[in-house]
């Protein structure tokens, strides 16, 4: 190859790299300006909440004009409210950073409250409350883990003696006339995504995909045994089925479970059962 023809090869060469610089230059230019056109640290509506977000204005009119109303739109009333607030405030109480501040208890608590109440979906609930849907989705998380490590020892108990299964059964014939009631089951479709490769295990004849709360509850509505491990596809009567509680009273393992005895004016001994609709067999 002769001189001529290497030195018409390294010219081109040297212009081919040159226009690569410069489309590489091109690109990262336009990568600053769309980034930089992008960036909104805070949008205006969000900065805009002490003025005129649902916490700071309407359930603060509510609280102090109308306490139906108020109980109405938190399933609670205001005092209960507020004592709830104040026992989650130490869970939920996070620092100030250089950026923002943080949110305060009192809204990541009424934000999950009326989510659980209303089923709105983040999105929708973003513009009410002037906070992101993804800071509500993480809200939302925070506060029910706050509320299961509060609550859970308090409120969500087994009775460990047999006097015990019997004042639960003394609640029941006072509060509801039924005898030697321990309980009340049911299940309840509790909405979700489909995890991936899920097929139709979640998805139930509601149409649509779900997991199964299987609870059963004293006569004041409090939880003494629940269940999540249910897919949507399953019924009520397979989940009892497969539970510890089925398998507790078949086979008679349930601790300190009383031993029958008799009504508060027979003498043949009467067992102690949990009731629920017809969806749940009875035993032959």
């Amino acid at each position: 190859m002769d001189a001529e023809r290497l030195s018409m090869i390294g010219v081109l060469v040297q212009q081919q790299n040159q226009n690569l610089l410069r489309l590489q230059q091109a690109v990262d230019r336009r990568r600053r300006e769309r980034r930089r056109r992008r960036v909104v640290w805070v949008r205006q509506c969000i900065l805009k909440r002490p003025e005129h977000g649902l916490y700071d204005k309407l359930m603060v009119e509510l609280r102090n004009e109308d306490p139906g109303a108020f109980h109405h739109f938190m399933r609670m009333p205001p005092a209960m409210f507020n004592e709830f607030v104040q026992r989650l405030t130490p869970r939920l109480t996070k620092q100030d950073t250089n950026y923002s501040a943080s949110l305060e208890p009192g809204l990541k608590v009424a934000i999950t409250q009326r989510h659980l109440a209303s089923g709105n979906t983040y999105r929708n609930m973003q513009y009410a409350w002037r906070v992101p849907h993804n800071t509500i989705s993480v809200v939302v998380r925070e506060v029910v883990e706050a509320i299961i490590e509060e609550y859970t020892d308090e409120l969500l108990f087994c009775p460990t003696t047999q006097q015990g299964w019997r004042d639960l059964a003394d609640q029941w014939y006072q509060r509801w006339n039924f005898p030697h009631t321990i309980g009340a089951i049911d299940g309840k479709h509790v909405a979700c995504k489909t995890p991936p490769n899920s097929g139709s295990e979640l998805y139930n004849y509601k149409g649509f995909y779900s997991v199964i709360l299987f609870a059963m509850v004293d006569a004041d509505y409090k939880f003494t045994y629940i269940d999540v491990s249910g897919n949507g596809s399953s019924s009520d009567t397979q989940i009892y089925n497969e539970s510890d509680l089925y398998r507790g009273l078949d086979q008679n393992r349930i601790h300190a479970f009383p031993q029958p005895d008799p009504l508060s004016k027979g003498t043949q001994d009467v067992p102690y059962f949990i009731i629920g609709d017809d969806a749940f067999s009875l035993p032959t």
